[in-house]
């Protein structure tokens, strides 16, 4: 399969990744955990590399699937995940929080969730206007020195895309 460079951290990547979302979060009826485990190790198989989701997918429940699924073949894959809202104590969207305490609390979980000491690209959901973003760059950052990730991102918009160029991360284009 065909290789992409992913970001300034030369993050290589295959060129087709799959995205985990709808394999434990969605409002129709959820597909099998032990099915979804099999397709994504299949997709290894076939050659894919990059794996995509995040903290509010379930929420939580697809870091797990996904960093159950990857467990076995670790160190031949990349896993992405996406940090910024707010969940309640029963998984509940509170709204958005991308302040860098939020940030650097949010990675912990996902690094058990993910079953990994360092998650590959941890990237911003969405862009909040109210916390700029070298901020979030600068917590990225930090937790890029402290070894919990290899690469930070933040969606590609057209109003941040020289602010994100000028902050250190990398700008990834998204379908939200």
């Amino acid at each position: 399969m065909r290789k992409r460079t992913l970001g300034n951290k030369n993050l290589e990547v295959s060129a087709l990744g799959l995205g985990c979302m709808r394999m434990s979060h969605d409002e129709s009826p959820l597909p099998d955990k032990q099915e979804m485990i099999a397709l994504i190790r299949s997709a290894v198989e076939r050659g894919m590399t990059f794996f995509d989701t995040a903290q509010v997918y379930g929420p939580f429940t697809n870091e797990e699937l996904v960093g159950e699924a990857l467990a076995p073949v670790r160190e031949q894959v990349v896993i992405a995940t996406k940090f910024g809202f707010k969940l309640g104590p029963n998984g509940e969207q509170l709204g958005k929080d991308w302040r860098p305490e939020h940030i650097k609390q949010g990675v912990e979980g996902s690094l058990k969730r993910l079953r990994v000491e360092t998650i590959d690209l941890f990237y911003q959901h969405r862009v909040d206007p109210d916390v700029p973003i070298e901020e979030v760059a600068g917590a990225v950052k930090d937790l890029i020195q402290e070894g919990k990730t290899r690469c930070g991102g933040e969606p590609l918009r057209r109003k941040c895309c020289l602010s994100a160029r000028n902050s250190g991360l990398a700008s990834f284009p998204t379908a939200h």
